[in-house]
């Protein structure tokens, strides 16, 4: 941060400030797009792609841009030309953001799966660096999609401000120290799996968001996306399906002695939750130290006797802080975090109430799955549907309330993206995993 602040003053003052192109408008996108048009000239967000250009629009209007200064383009020729005249522009096309010459980096905005998927291949295809909210994106396809975007010589990264890159700084943090972290985790305020959009309407309508991004913060979908991210960006992994996730009502601090700490650390350290504890919404990171020299200086900042010690963020700001990443990303090349591998950890799509033969699935947050941790050593032995590509696929039989859907449940839709992801993502790492075996 201290680097990242001076290093975008530096740009702004040179008139050089990073050229950014976001896509998605929506709750996220409009709090992202006042941060940096209002209080980071190191940044300028020259592009707004999204399904209605009104609300594209009104993201740089509602900073005090008039509407006279904004430009719809249709083609990278054209944005480049908005650029160069010190115009913003907005677009519909995706291709039209991730291909014009003077964009620099490209933010993913919008949390969906599908579209997601689709505007991470175009940021790929024209080798632009990529910063991406979408943590749901990430736990399904996030592995291949670094593989993609390595071999194109680029960065994609998620985002500061949400809890998985709040983690992985404090991971950072705690490991420059010479400690080992044994336990990521994840606070939060309530869990209910069989909440729905229709008992979240009101509070969404409230904040401005969907009741579906509502419903998926509630019934652990969401949350289950985040720790995936985490435990394949560090290489821990779960304790069991959905995680253990304790309720407790006082201060993280007190949850030092809550594990099994030798199970722990034959697993290599997990990711997990909390429901109630304080401070919420923030996350921590339990850790062992390095040698009895640490252990000193540890009590002696009054941090404890050990053997374990709790570091905590007390808060996210999600918006707010995203440009961070963007400047990490485009001026330092630092990766706040992406999948180090093969996946450690998947989301499996789990039955919210009976479900029938016939029925199409509805998507996250939805009435009809919720999504919790699961090893990929499992779901591949057990043939489980990640959650990621559950949307639009047809039930080929009933599945009870709270059963796990298995490969055997669903046909899938055609020419499905996250779909095809998936698949060369399976293939990818079998392929890998047989030529190591080999080797070895």
């Amino acid at each position: 941060m201290i680097l990242l602040d001076t290093a975008l003053d530096a740009r702004a003052a040179a008139g050089q400030p990073v050229q950014v192109a976001m896509f998605g408008a929506g709750y996220m996108g409009r709090g992202v797009s006042s941060q940096i048009l209002r209080h980071v000239p190191g940044l300028r967000l020259a592009v707004i792609c999204n399904r209605s250009l009104e609300k594209a629009a009104g993201c740089y209007t509602a900073t005090g841009i008039n509407p006279s200064a904004i430009r719809e383009v249709h083609t990278p020729a054209e944005l480049d030309d908005a650029i160069s005249a010190g115009m913003y522009a907005v677009t519909t096309d995706p291709a039209v953001a991730a291909a014009a010459s003077l964009i620099d980096v490209t933010l993913e905005a919008t949390g969906h799966v599908a579209y997601g998927a689709r505007v991470t291949l175009l940021s790929i295809e024209h080798r632009k660096p990529m910063v991406s909210m979408n943590a749901e994106l990430d736990a399904t396809c996030g592995a291949i999609l670094k593989h993609m975007a390595d071999e194109a010589g680029i960065i994609l990264a998620g985002a500061d401000g949400d809890q998985p890159v709040v983690q992985m700084n404090l991971v950072r943090y705690v490991r420059g120290l010479g400690l080992k972290p044994l336990i990521c985790g994840n606070i939060k305020g309530l869990q209910d799996r069989y909440r729905t959009p229709a008992t979240q309407a009101a509070f969404a309508k409230q904040w401005g968001q969907t009741p579906e991004m509502v419903t998926s913060f509630a019934d652990g979908t969401k949350i289950s996306f985040e720790q995936a991210m985490t435990a394949n960006s560090t290489g821990m992994t779960i304790a069991r399906r959905g995680m253990i996730g304790l309720e407790h009502r006082g201060h993280v601090d007190e949850l030092v002695t809550a594990y099994d700490l030798d199970e722990v650390r034959a697993l290599g350290g997990i990711v997990d939750y909390v429901v109630g504890s304080q401070p919420n919404p923030g996350i921590f990171v339990f850790a062992e130290a390095g040698d009895d020299t640490q252990k000193i200086y540890l009590d002696y900042g009054k941090l404890g006797q050990g053997p374990v010690y709790s570091f905590y963020t007390a808060w996210h700001l999600t918006a707010l802080e995203v440009h961070n990443s963007i400047g990490r990303v485009s001026l330092f090349g630092d990766i706040p975090i992406a999948p180090i591998g093969a996946p450690r950890v998947e989301v499996v799509a789990t039955a919210k109430r009976d479900l029938k033969a016939g029925e199409t699935l509805d998507g996250i947050g939805g009435f009809m799955t919720y999504g919790v941790c699961e090893t990929a050593e499992i779901m591949k032995a057990e043939n489980l549907v990640p959650m990621g590509i559950a949307e639009g696929c047809v039930l080929t039989r009933d599945v009870p309330k709270d059963a796990v859907l298995t490969t055997a449940d669903i046909s899938v839709p055609k020419d499905s993206v996250v779909h095809d992801l998936r698949a060369r993502q399976d293939a990818h790492f079998k392929t890998l995993q047989a030529q190591n075996e080999a080797v070895a």
